[in-house]
């Protein structure tokens, strides 16, 4: 077991979720986007950058116009031939007001059917199995990410470049396997990049980083990293890119001292899997300051507001 929280338990059973959600996309296909369906996702937090990272891929890979959204930011004046909903807890109070009002048919993604979740859904897709003790968002939401994927793929509507769930689990053991780097851990800044589907990885790294370790981490798109945030790296600090990095970027890193990872280009880790291994980062980041990456401060596993 790599480390002793439940956090980096529920971390190692990715490459095993992600391929039963591979197989569950087919028995919940007719509950999922459909082909040429105009369609919204929406989540808070971990869940919401899911969902941009999901709309990427499905417009990109021809589907449907697909927007995303946090919950509480929802146009209600635009229409819609679904509303999507990523809620783990199926309690949060955005997402339940939202498919309370919304007009647009409704599918939501829990991990909790018996929760409010299933009274304001028209359609529920159950990834129960994906659920966890922690706090901390890891495997429920890179399982609903693959859920989604493997229904693009099997619609036949993967983008160019992106490989198979299966592939992306292949890669994800070897993430689950790696070994985080003293010099990492020894890092006081993280910036982390994306392009396309992988911004919204991007994202969630960052989040994924400041919940758990409390560290000091941003997120851009990678070509925006040269127009003012990679001012902010230096030696001591690290440039993490998902995907491979926009040509010459790896040069300007280098001229400021700071530490490139990137893990891309042939036999590199799949970029869902590559945020495995961001996970691990922050679970050792935080056991190395003592703090519980289980129980981030002021968080709950769900936000209920009154």
């Amino acid at each position: 077991m790599p480390y002793p929280s439940l956090t980096g338990e529920e971390i190692a059973t990715q490459p095993a979720d992600w391929r039963t959600a591979a197989a569950q996309a087919g028995v919940s296909a007719a509950d999922l986007p459909q082909r040429g369906e105009r369609v919204a996702v929406v989540g808070c937090g971990t869940s919401w950058f899911m969902a941009q990272a999901y709309a990427a891929l499905r417009e990109a890979g021809g589907h449907g116009e697909t927007d995303a959204f946090a919950a509480s930011e929802f146009p209600y004046r635009r229409s819609y031939d679904r509303v999507l909903a990523i809620s783990r807890s199926g309690t949060t109070t955005e997402v339940l007001r939202l498919l309370s009002e919304v007009k647009a048919p409704s599918t939501a993604i829990t991990a909790d059917i018996s929760q409010p979740i299933a009274g304001v859904a028209d359609h529920l897709v159950d990834l129960g199995f994906a659920d966890e003790r922690s706090v901390v968002q890891t495997r429920f939401a890179t399982t609903v990410l693959a859920l989604l994927r493997a229904h693009l793929e099997i619609e036949g509507a993967l983008p160019a470049g992106v490989a198979t769930v299966a592939r992306a689990a292949a890669d994800a053991e070897r993430a689950v396997a790696w070994e985080v780097p003293a010099e990492l851990v020894a890092c006081e800044q993280f910036t982390f990049l994306g392009g396309g589907w992988t911004n919204g990885l991007a994202q969630e790294a960052g989040l994924k980083m400041r919940e758990a370790s409390l560290a000091w981490t941003e997120a851009y798109p990678a070509m925006e990293y040269r127009h003012g945030p990679i001012s902010i790296t230096a030696p001591g600090r690290a440039a993490w890119s998902f995907g491979e990095p926009p040509q010459g970027l790896a040069e300007d890193i280098a001229a400021t001292g700071g530490l490139l990872v990137a893990d891309s280009g042939d036999g590199g880790l799949d970029p869902l899997a590559d945020l495995v291994r961001a996970q691990k980062l922050a679970v050792a980041l935080a056991e190395h300051r003592g703090l519980d990456p289980d129980r981030p401060r002021n968080l709950t596993r769900s936000i209920i507001l009154g």
